[in-house]
């Protein structure tokens, strides 16, 4: 399902035309498929030492599931490890990945809803962008999103952002962020 827009352009492409116009004169574009744009976010959470526990497990699958608007996908352990107890295939956590319109509106919830809902919020750092041009935010308590009930306040949980962008380095990542809204800290 395409939106269009009042001149009958895709919105998707009215945007993908005005970031290139923003970043073209500083990173040096000379076509609009050079701009980057976000590919996927996958969401995850580890379970840790609460995988004996069926009902903490089915809980953070129901929260996930609803944070996310889709149901979590198993990750098991690649490696046997004797001093955590673990053996490979041993459920370690969940993750989910996001595409296309649910994507979006993730991203949408996530800078305008989320991130101001974190306590003692003052930005994003900068170094949180790794070299290939991606970001990972952690979020230490799941129920700054609005579809968690906070009536549960003992079984929080933790959640991993991961944001994969088609950025080259890190400089055109993080002036492609800050274009489309995400709030990084200012610089001492």
């Amino acid at each position: 399902m395409t939106t269009k827009t009042a001149s009958g352009v895709n919105a998707k492409t009215a945007t993908h035309n005005k970031t290139f116009e923003a970043l073209k004169a500083g990173m040096g574009y000379t076509n609009v498929m050079q701009t980057p744009k976000i590919l996927k976010i996958v969401v995850s959470t580890g379970v840790g030492k609460v995988n004996k526990d069926k009902k903490r497990m089915e809980l953070i699958v129901d929260r996930l599931a609803r944070i996310t608007g889709q149901a979590p996908a198993v990750r098991g352990a690649k490696k046997a490890v004797a001093n955590f107890k673990s053996r490979i295939g041993d459920l370690v956590g969940y993750q989910v990945t996001l595409r296309g319109a649910r994507m979006q509106a993730f991203f949408d919830k996530l800078i305008h809803v989320v991130l101001p809902r974190v306590k003692d919020f003052r930005g994003i750092r900068t170094t949180a962008i790794d070299e290939m041009g991606n970001i990972t935010i952690g979020i230490k308590e799941h129920i700054v999103f609005p579809e968690t009930s906070d009536e549960d306040s003992k079984d929080i949980f933790g959640l991993a952002i991961t944001i994969t962008t088609t950025a080259k380095n890190k400089k055109e990542a993080e002036a492609y962020l800050r274009h489309i809204g995400l709030p990084f800290q200012a610089a001492k």
